[in-house]
């Protein structure tokens, strides 16, 4: 195939803010245009989680930022990065503002472009591949099925105010299926919140930790389990509630990672 040049559209602008899905960490999951991005980025503002083979792409040459927010932990505060957006495109240079998986899931997205539109900042997004897609892949199910679920629900386990609610009743429909973002130590608050509305104590749950990763680890097991399979988790994981390893997938070794 002959390679072809890009063409402004393709790279990073002087003094506009490019919002850049970096995917759930395996660099074989950025798309194109988002790797032509960072290779060209003369200043990157990165999240925390961005995988380490994605951060490699970026030049030599190029200033990295910093920007990261925990959980429950220590976090570059939002004005902070609102700030090192500004300078950085007031300094004229090509700014790419770096979020793990896709920017607009739970990324802060229009928090940040608020920030940039008040500044007189131009910006543009390139989507990336969300946790959920990939965690899904990694267990061989569909998030949405034909007669099973018509409907797909992206959760956060918490947000500035603590806990996140959520429409339960309608999460806890026989078939339903959920995505939960950063739901890692809100385990025992979904479970109870689920099984309060109906949700049966053998749903299947499964937590996927470091989705994509070379340390990806999945946990299949039940609602009525799931803060203790939560427990087991070190990294960052995405909770599936309504899904369990497809058969076929649950043979193979990475992913006989299931309670008893």
């Amino acid at each position: 195939m002959q390679a072809t040049t890009p063409s402004a559209h393709d790279l990073p602008t002087p003094g506009v803010v490019t919002f850049v899905g970096a995917g759930p960490g395996d660099p074989d999951h950025l798309t194109l245009r988002a790797a032509r991005m960072i290779g060209a980025a003369e200043v990157v503002i990165h999240d925390r989680l961005i995988g380490p083979g994605v951060l490699d792409l970026i030049p030599a040459t190029a200033q990295r930022i910093a920007a990261g927010k925990e959980g429950f932990g220590p976090s570059t505060p939002q004005a902070d990065i609102n700030a090192a957006m500004i300078g950085a495109a007031r300094s004229g240079a090509r700014v790419v503002r770096l979020k793990s998986g896709d920017a607009g899931i739970f990324g802060r997205l229009e928090e940040e472009t608020d920030a940039l539109d008040a500044a007189g900042i131009e910006w543009r997004i390139v989507p990336g591949l969300t946790a959920a897609a990939a965690a899904a892949a990694a267990i061989g199910r569909s998030l949405t099925r034909r007669g099973r679920n018509g409907a797909l629900t992206l959760l956060t386990g918490h947000d500035a105010e603590g806990f996140a609610e959520q429409d339960w009743r309608a999460l806890a429909r026989p078939g339903a299926v959920a995505a939960v973002y950063m739901g890692k130590r809100a385990a025992r608050f979904v479970q109870g919140r689920l099984m309060m509305h109906g949700a049966a104590p053998d749903m299947a749950v499964t937590l996927v930790e470091n989705a994509s990763r070379a340390d990806e680890r999945i946990l299949a097991t039940t609602l009525a389990r799931l803060p203790a399979a939560a427990a087991c988790l070190d990294g960052p994981a995405i909770m599936l509630c309504g899904l369990a390893p497809h058969e076929t997938a649950a043979r193979l070794p990475e992913l006989r990672k299931t309670l008893p």
